[in-house]
């Protein structure tokens, strides 16, 4: 699978309804590809803790139109949404649910600016200025420094 459409169309077979009942879901599991677009898109959400973030934004359940026609144009019937998530973390990894661990474990390296932030609390004590915001007296400077 390579498209949110592809994924829904695999939904609209295993479940009923229609395309668009299942595209959000689609779509925000492969929103990442616009930030990376290879594979490694995939270590955003495609894993356990992207498909709870994923049932936390669109409920525990999808609501679906019925395969059959109803008399009422407005029925729709509920489909957990962990199951749409699975799916499409599983078609997409050959039917693994990894965890976040499983991806980043694979990030061998390591550059600088990535594991060494600015000391701002060393900034504020230059600029006299406490931990909670509060600038310092001359005499709490010196003593702050010390």
């Amino acid at each position: 699978m390579s498209d949110p459409y592809h994924h829904a169309l695999s939904s609209v077979k295993k479940w009923g309804g229609e395309v668009d009942d299942y595209l959000p879901i689609h779509e925000w599991f492969d929103e990442s590809k616009a930030w990376v677009p290879d594979y490694r898109h995939r270590a955003f959400r495609h894993h356990a803790e992207g498909i709870a973030e994923c049932i936390r934004k669109f409920g525990r359940t999808t609501l679906i139109r019925p395969a059959a026609v109803s008399a009422d144009p407005y029925a729709r019937k509920p489909i957990p949404t962990r199951w749409i998530a699975e799916q499409h973390v599983q078609e997409d990894l050959r039917g693994r649910i990894p965890n976040a661990k499983d991806w980043f474990s694979q990030w061998t390296t390591s550059e600088l600016w990535m594991n060494r932030p600015v000391r701002l609390a060393k900034e504020f004590e230059d600029e006299g200025i406490d931990t909670e915001g509060n600038r310092l007296s001359l005499a709490e400077k010196e003593e702050y420094q010390t």
